[in-house]
């Protein structure tokens, strides 16, 4: 019989909050951040803009922002170890294998650190295994324990490519499927949509089926579709709070003050549509990457899309206001999963000239000369440009590679699944004395200077990367909306019994965690914290749902039980009879992992 640890349980927010999950609005201070942590990243002068109508600025506008603006960090551990994963080819593109670890050098902001940690890691191509479950067990384990896997997701983007590129983009991915998929390669295919992330087919080694949940797939109009080039690249450039209209004056043009206002007026919508594909976007891939936490080994996110509507003039910059803690969040959720992104624009070649658009007439025919056309060719030119600039950073920050200006999206897409078969990992200890928040600059190096090594090129210290505490919450109702489990802390339920209460049914249920799972702080940290959150949906509404907080300084003996049969937390529901899906979310407050399940559950 396992042995059991009953704890004391303490409510810790409110329910009626638990189900409904939304970003607080204000607040740009601890942020997320990818740094490839586990607790047992050029600074670069900034692009230049055009000079518009639109008055592009700098990066200090209000509307951007950088980690080196924060406060000082509290790290919440000691020993911090950072993980970096190489690609190392040859001048032909292949893998090399067979190298140690004095082949290597790893610099942090330009100072070379001592590895710490050395592996060369072969990944399996075999699909992943799943643990037998007892009748009325669900579980979130997949490979814990067994050996890095060979995985890739293909997200196809509606929320920031245009209708017709979206068709475009499906028709070379099932040719890539159709004709370029390696045996027992394993893949996922999701969407990323304004309702959210879509799951279109688990992971699977059979491309066939992928084939044909990506045929079932319906387009959707993105919500800047309508918006012309101009606007678009006002609104991701320059402050667009609309200006007044100034008197008319001799020699003036009152028709081209209305069309300044409209365009600025017109900017502002697009800034906030911006901003939300902004976050969707982010939510989706911290969904994957919690998804993909448990199971070890690189993996590679091949992003379909046509552009990331923010523009990132240096690695360490971050959407102001309530964006900035869930883009950080994401991209140390992506590293410490070892998640790369690789970009993939499905628009092929882009001309960006005012002349090809059959749209562009704001004035008439004279628009296509003279200042007003010189502006709108340069603002277009340096939104394509900065899409691409955005697409190429946000690849290299995760150790991906950014495709573009190609039509071969099919290839592109087997050059990704291709990086992650094989790899070093390289760890070094981060110096916890250096309090300064921001991004550090990450660069590995060859010693011998006929070899390429592709790693991520830096990762974010700020408060939100190092102490969990920061997104605690947030973390929680994220998770609970996830279209997947969380496999970061492994998770089983187990139904038991259910014995009548009135007009309901009590049903009891059991989470456990496996052994070693919860992490126990030592000194003044002493003990563990996890909080536990399970709510039931029926028919799309909560009917039930609990959040409580498990904490405990284990005595020796405990300890010891704890590590070796895992804990158990014992609960019940309250429920009328009828069909239910019940949704567990556990969190390891001291080390930030989540682990969650989704259950379902027949009252009578």
């Amino acid at each position: 019989m396992r042995a059991r640890l009953w704890l004391a349980l303490l409510l810790v927010f409110p329910l009626t909050s638990a189900w409904v999950l939304a970003q607080k609005p204000g607040g740009g201070g601890g942020k997320p951040g990818g740094g490839g942590y586990k607790n047992s990243a050029s600074t670069r002068v900034g692009r230049s803009s055009p000079s518009t109508a639109a008055n592009v600025t700098d990066s200090s506008h209000p509307n951007y922002h950088h980690a080196e603006e924060e406060g000082p960090v509290e790290f919440r551990s000691e020993t911090i170890l950072v993980e970096v994963p190489a690609v190392v080819t040859d001048k032909s593109g292949g893998h090399v294998h067979g190298l140690g670890r004095d082949d290597f050098q790893v610099l942090e902001n330009g100072k070379e650190q001592k590895i710490a940690s050395f592996e060369e890691i072969e990944a399996a191509r075999t699909a992943l295994s799943v643990p037998a479950l007892k009748n009325g067990e669900f579980s979130n384990l997949l490979a814990t324990g067994e050996a890095p896997r060979t995985i890739t997701v293909i997200a196809l983007d509606t929320v920031n490519t245009p209708f017709l590129d979206q068709a475009y983009g499906r028709k070379q991915i099932i040719r890539y499927l159709a004709e370029n998929v390696k045996p027992d390669q394993v893949l996922g295919l999701v969407a990323i949509t304004s309702k959210g992330l879509k799951v279109l087919h688990d992971l699977t080694a059979d491309p066939k089926a992928l084939v044909e949940a990506l045929k079932k797939l319906n387009g959707e109009i993105p919500a800047l579709q309508g918006t012309d080039v101009d606007t678009l690249a006002t609104a991701a450039s320059a402050d667009v709070v609309a200006p007044p209209i100034a008197p008319a004056t001799p020699g003036s043009d009152p028709e081209e003050a209305l069309q300044d206002f409209i365009l600025y007026g017109n900017a502002a919508i697009a800034r906030m549509q911006q901003d939300r594909a902004i976050e969707t976007t982010m939510r989706g891939f911290l969904d994957i990457a919690w998804s993909l936490s448990g199971v070890p080994g690189r993996k590679a996110l091949v992003w379909a899309t046509s552009g990331f509507p923010f523009y990132i003039d240096q690695p360490s910059a971050v959407p102001a206001g309530y964006l900035a803690p869930l883009y950080e969040q994401t991209m140390q959720a992506l590293n410490d999963a070892q998640i790369s992104v690789y970009p993939v624009d499905v628009r092929g070649l882009v001309n960006y000239s005012s002349a090809s658009d059959v749209t562009y007439a704001p004035r008439g025919s004279a628009a296509l000369s003279g200042p007003a056309f010189a502006n709108s060719l340069a603002a277009r030119a340096w939104l394509q440009n900065s899409t691409l600039d955005s697409l190429r950073d946000f690849a290299a920050m995760t150790g991906g590679t950014a495709f573009y200006n190609s039509n071969d999206i099919a290839g592109g897409i087997g050059r990704a699944a291709d990086d992650s078969s094989s790899y070093y990992l390289l760890g070094y200890y981060l110096d916890t004395s250096n309090t300064k928040s921001g991004w550090r600059k990450l660069k590995v190096k060859m010693r011998k200077h006929d070899l390429e090594v592709r790693a991520r090129n830096g990762f974010f210290v700020t408060n939100a990367t190092v102490n969990p505490m920061v997104s605690r919450q947030t973390d929680m109702q994220l998770a609970v909306n996830s279209p997947f489990d969380s496999t970061g802390l492994g998770v089983t339920v187990h139904w038991r019994a259910s014995s009548p209460d009135g007009d309901k049914k009590r049903v009891g249920f059991t989470i456990s965690l496996p052994p070693d799972a919860i992490t126990v702080g030592h000194g003044e940290k002493a003990g563990f914290d996890l909080d536990v959150f399970f709510v039931a949906i029926k028919n799309g509404v909560a009917a039930n749902s609990l959040s409580q907080t498990i904490r405990g300084t284990p005595t020796p003996e405990t300890l010891a039980k704890l590590r070796a049969d895992g804990l158990a937390y014992k609960s019940s529901l309250e429920l009328p009879p009828g069909q239910y899906t019940v949704r567990f979310v556990v969190r390891d407050n001291l080390s930030g992992r989540l682990g969650s399940v989704s259950a379902p559950l027949t009252v009578n």
